[in-house]
């Protein structure tokens, strides 16, 4: 799709929601993903509204998986038999003011907790850049946002409640499961359906956001500690055609009393003049406020808001994890490859995160800078490229986001995940038969 007419796709669908409620028509027909580039592979979706239905379903079902809000790009989440969704288990349970955790079901969105949690003066450390995916399909597959000192959002949970496979409730937390926890959390749901979580919390903050533009590559290469470090959580967009970096977008955590003076350059990059898009030809209506305007932490940390859509949709995203200290050769390696990216790339983001303990999660014990790719939805193309970016990150043995595309065999899986087969054999203790494996799971981690 040339990026004229995704402008205008994305203009048009700019003002509307991004999931609306499901007809009886639509739950029977097959669903697809956010992005429309996956159909689900059954149409038995079932859309239990307490946990004791849940536990009915999973003991009556030979095969089946949990489903959030669908906003994975490859089958981790699809079935050929049966779907169970979290759509209708999306409830606040409580809010534990001295321990300062809160317990929610899985299927609540983070643009629906994170207000309620403002509102009685919490917040969460992080978001990621949208708010409409859901808490427990989030946590699952180790998504994140920015931040060198931040984990992703898997690292806020304090404990989980999982229905396995035969329809019994377990329930693990940080403080008693030790490691076993650390290899449930990023689960892939492969060890059962996420009914509950708790999730640590932190007085509310107020934040800015501010986004320079055109920052010399140069400047990256020398001082690339130095911006990812600059605010709270930063991200850096390019669509690797020039020397520079397009946009950098720095939030920071402020004093509501006091306001902000903006800065005129960054490390040789402009600042921005009026809110902007991360692909600068869009409008920014749908993103979060810009120009060091301070509000709430959960307007702020995501790119976008909730009440908008980031783009048509119409998109596919992959994305790596490498080791921080390898940020700027893995940049600049990608960088060479700018000519055959370009043609098919909407914007790559460049994000921190810090290390963790999770078995599964692409940032177990380093700090790690990820490079992700939005696409056109030219997947025959962008099939052909993957392997070629896999290869040039393969001296850093870069790590797949788990909900994105990619093409790293089970074998070099097996290599960079030090804790796979640990995790085989705690999902054998939970799911024995595979009750909770599907295609994509059984093709990169239970692979023999």
């Amino acid at each position: 799709m040339l990026r004229k007419k995704f402008i205008k796709l994305s203009s048009a669908f700019a003002a509307a929601p991004l999931l609306s409620p499901l007809s009886d028509l639509a739950q029977q027909a097959r669903l697809q993903n956010w992005a429309g580039n996956l159909t689900f592979s059954t149409s038995n979706v079932f859309y239990p509204k307490t946990v004791s239905e849940v536990q009915s379903l999973v003991k009556k079902s030979d095969k089946l998986r949990g489903l959030g809000t669908r906003h994975c790009f490859n089958s981790i989440a699809d079935s050929k038999y049966n779907l169970i969704s979290s759509n209708s288990l999306n409830n606040i349970l409580s809010l534990d003011t001295v321990n300062k955790t809160v317990t929610v079901e899985g299927g609540i969105k983070y643009g629906e907790l994170a207000p309620y949690l403002d509102k009685k003066g919490f917040a969460l450390h992080n978001l990621a850049s949208l708010p409409h995916i859901s808490v427990a399909g989030s946590i699952t597959t180790a998504t994140h946002g920015s931040g060198v000192k931040n984990g992703n959002l898997s690292t806020q949970v304090r404990a989980l409640e999982i229905i396995t496979a035969d329809g019994s409730l377990i329930k693990l937390s940080r403080e008693k499961d030790g490691d076993l926890f650390n290899g449930a959390v990023v689960g892939l749901g492969a060890l059962g359906f996420i009914t509950q979580l708790t999730l640590s919390i932190e007085p509310t903050y107020t934040m800015r956001q501010t986004v320079f533009i055109k920052l010399p590559l140069d400047q990256l290469k020398d001082h690339f500690l130095e911006i990812v470090s600059a605010g709270y959580s930063v991200s850096l967009f390019t669509d690797w055609q020039s020397d520079s970096i397009n946009e950098v977008w720095i939030k920071d955590k402020v004093n509501p009393e006091i306001s902000y003076r903006g800065i005129s350059e960054f490390y040789g990059a402009k600042a921005a003049t009026k809110d902007l898009h991360p692909i600068i030809e869009l409008s920014a209506e749908n993103c979060t406020e810009q120009m060091g305007k301070p509000g709430p932490w959960y307007e702020r940390l995501p790119h976008f808001k909730m009440g908008f859509t980031p783009s048509s949709g119409k998109e596919l995203q992959s994305e790596y994890f490498i080791p921080q200290k390898n940020a700027v050769e893995a940049i600049l390696a990608i960088q060479k490859m700018g000519k055959q990216i370009g043609p098919h790339l909407f914007i790559t983001e460049i994000r921190t995160i810090a290390a963790d303990s999770l078995w599964l999660s692409p940032c177990r014990h380093q700090d790690s800078v990820t490079i992700h790719f939005t696409w056109k939805q030219e997947w025959d193309e962008v099939k052909k490229l993957l392997p070629l970016i896999e290869k040039e990150l393969a001296p850093f043995n870069a790590r797949p986001h788990w909900g994105k595309l990619f093409t790293l065999s089970a074998s070099t899986l097996e290599s960079r995940y030090e804790k796979l087969s640990d995790f085989r054999k705690l999902s054998a203790t939970y799911d024995p038969k595979g009750k909770f494996r599907n295609d994509f799971l059984n093709g990169t981690i239970f692979k023999a």
